[in-house]
């Protein structure tokens, strides 16, 4: 059985007894720094110059630095930059001033886990890796609860860093919902399967070949767009809330067996196969390189299927029909008056 953690298994005192750099302002890098110091933790926010981040979180009454400057004056720092910006930062302004004793904290295991980054071996490396986007990190810790995380070490030199990554997890309101034991490996692969071939990936290629499907056979682009992509929220919704065979109670018969008879006909041996191949591709290293190099080449491929992506049907006829809906238009912007930047 899986470990979880609770409030009453961290030590609120550990973190508070150290000063932690938060390096970026993100998504999660804005929930963290703003949920670290309400619980008491002596922050500061760590950004490169001229980073457009930096009045925001300066309007939230965080005190901003540099990358290099966060570190020297630091004993936690943490990493929240986009995965392929942390090595070069690392190697130029987070290297050159750990000292021992130092723990290097992240939410995301990709860098430690394809060795991008490799700490000296007097430092601990820990991860606190909040289940959710930072806006749903930061408005659950205001409204007192929290967002499930997991919990890892790759590196304890000082024999206390799973201790103080609990401490951590308490200190942005993760123990409120819950911290499961995990291992950076474990972390970095699971999320990179899910993204690629479910959440992500998976989703968005159903969701696009399902619309090209109904467009091709003659139906309304608009018909098409609300059954395959608006309805889509409704029924993640109930997963989220119920399970698979709570959705399953909440949709009609005629859905149910729909869904019992025809889903394993599209989810068939070929695709189960093919994620097989990703979750292999993830675990040998092969889409972590392709990646590395994809941005070292300046990211060719990626701009082109981005761009592409964007010019589907799909998105001119789910534009048009957003403009009808004002309620949704206003969860949007809900999420980003949340997000900090």
């Amino acid at each position: 059985m899986a470990t979880l953690y609770y409030e009453n298994d961290a030590d609120p005192t550990l973190i508070h007894a150290r000063k932690v750099a938060v390096l970026g302002y993100g998504s999660q890098g804005h929930a963290h720094a703003r949920n670290l110091t309400e619980s008491g933790v002596d922050v500061r926010v760590g950004l490169r110059t001229g980073s457009s981040s930096r009045r925001k979180a300066e309007e939230a009454g965080l005190r901003v630095t540099t990358v290099a400057d966060a570190v020297k004056e630091s004993d936690v720092i943490v990493l929240l930059l986009p995965d392929t910006e942390q090595q070069s930062v690392y190697d130029t302004q987070i290297a050159p001033h750990l000292s021992a004793g130092d723990c290097l904290m992240f939410a995301h295991g990709f860098n430690i886990r394809f060795g991008q980054i490799v700490p000296p071996p007097d430092v601990d490396v820990a991860m606190v890796a909040p289940k959710g986007p930072g806006h749903l990190v930061r408005r659950t810790y205001a409204e007192g609860a929290g967002v499930p995380s997991l919990v890892a070490v790759h590196q304890d030199a000082t024999g206390s860093a799973h201790a103080l990554a609990l401490s951590y997890a308490h200190a942005i309101g993760a123990t409120r919902a819950g911290v499961l034991d995990t291992t950076f490996a474990e972390e970095t692969e699971t999320d990179l399967f899910g993204e690629q071939a479910v959440l992500c990936g998976g989703m968005t290629a159903l969701v696009m070949a399902g619309y090209e499907t109904l467009v091709e056979a003659g139906y309304q682009p608009e018909s098409a767009y609300f059954e395959c992509l608006h309805e889509m929220k409704l029924i993640v919704d109930l997963m989220y809330e119920q399970g698979i065979a709570g959705m399953r109670y909440s949709i009609s018969d005629t859905a149910e067996y729909g869904d019992l008879t025809r889903g394993p006909r599209v989810i068939d041996e070929h695709v189960r196969a093919e994620m097989r191949q990703i979750l292999s591709d993830i675990r040998d290293g092969s889409f972590a390189q392709e990646w590395i190099e994809e941005n070292r080449a300046g990211r060719p491929q990626f701009t082109k299927l981005r761009e592409d992506g964007k010019q589907h049907p799909i998105e001119q006829v789910g534009a048009d029909l957003r403009a009808m809906m004002p309620f949704v238009a206003a969860g949007r912007e809900r999420v980003e008056d949340a997000s900090g930047g």
